[in-house]
């Protein structure tokens, strides 16, 4: 009994923590860029205390806590949708686009550019074709995987990884055959952004990830149960051919949203459950609310970078979350070879 409260008190504490630092990482992001700006008048100008028609006011209300807003719902979808596909795949190398998720968005979205629809339909026509091209490969890649009902999960990441080589190679082929207006546009959506003028996909995309971690945090046990294996989560009781499949589509419908939304932003889905898994243990209970915290802190962190790091110049937020968790993933591995 004083093991698990121990373990309960450590959980506790690590939720505070990240917690606090999903609020520092906001606080900093909300004050850093060209034009630097006080913690308490950040927070002056977001309870409404100062005119919010001044340029501060408009600066912070209008373009930069969106922003912050976007990264945690994002960073937060992204990195619960990793680890909820590592436990069902029982591979710490599985990220939300090993799915092909981020190839059939990307297609989608390619293909609008392309046919130059966006100017004729409106801008809300990428993030739509980004979403329509996700929710296509997954149904793709399911279809492809299932048999007499049952998923085999060994055949639907190998089908994944090959659809995922298919819809990219595609798209190579639309940009070969672009003019240069287009093929930039779609280089720069690949990369990634979180400036998203509308506020209305902003609440969106925050609404399905908190609404996935909460839905999430009911398949903790069952995501307990799978790390045994399937022979013996089902003597367990679990229903493991429809834990799977639910998740698996909960997990592809976190990230086809926020692809759809802020392009393709790779590794955050990777990294952070990894770093988590140090910290707190593979228990699932807390490792999905802990990943969607530290996954926020960690987008918002990285926006702030490529607003700031060569300003007022902006990089790719994927160039940073590449670089970033590239280099963390790197060192990881290396501490645990020399652990052995």
């Amino acid at each position: 009994m004083i093991e698990k409260d121990r373990k309960y008190i450590k959980w506790s504490i690590v939720l505070i923590v990240l917690t606090f630092t999903l609020i520092a990482s906001a606080l900093m992001a909300l004050s850093s860029g060209e034009l630097k700006i006080g913690l308490k008048k950040v927070l002056e100008l977001i309870i409404g205390n100062e005119d919010k028609t001044s340029i501060n006011s408009m600066l912070i209300n209008q373009i930069r806590l969106p922003r912050v807003l976007l990264g945690i719902a994002v960073g937060g979808a992204l990195s619960l949708s990793g680890v909820i596909l590592q436990g069902i795949y029982k591979n710490p190398l599985v990220e939300p686009y090993t799915l092909g998720i981020s190839g059939g968005a990307s297609l989608g979205v390619a293909f609008i550019i392309v046919l130059g629809l966006q100017l004729k339909l409106g801008e809300f026509m990428l993030p739509l074709a980004g979403f329509v091209g996700a929710a296509l490969i997954v149904f793709l890649v399911y279809f492809l995987s299932s048999s007499k009902g049952s998923v085999s999960i060994e055949r639907m990441l190998l089908t994944g990884v090959m659809v995922s080589f298919i819809a990219s190679s595609a798209m190579m082929i639309l940009m070969a055959l672009s003019d240069t207006e287009n093929l930039h546009g779609i280089i720069f959506w690949t990369m990634g952004s979180l400036d998203e003028p509308n506020i209305s996909l902003i609440w969106l995309t925050m609404i399905v990830s908190i609404t996935g971690l909460i839905f999430s945090c009911f398949f903790a046990k069952d995501l307990n149960a799978l790390r045994l294996g399937k022979e013996k989560a089902m003597h367990l009781g679990i229903h493991t051919n429809l834990v799977t499949k639910t998740l698996f589509f909960l997990a592809s419908l976190l990230a086809g949203v926020c692809v759809a939304v802020a392009g393709v932003i790779g590794f955050v889905g990777l990294i952070i459950p990894h770093v988590l898994r140090q910290i707190v243990g593979s228990d699932y209970r807390i490792l999905l609310i802990s990943s969607f915290l530290l996954g926020g802190s960690f987008l918002v962190l990285c926006d702030m970078v490529a607003r700031t790091i060569i300003s007022p110049n902006e990089l790719p937020i994927g160039v940073i979350t590449g670089i970033i968790g590239g280099t963390i993933f790197i060192i990881m591995m290396n501490s645990k070879k020399k652990n052995k």
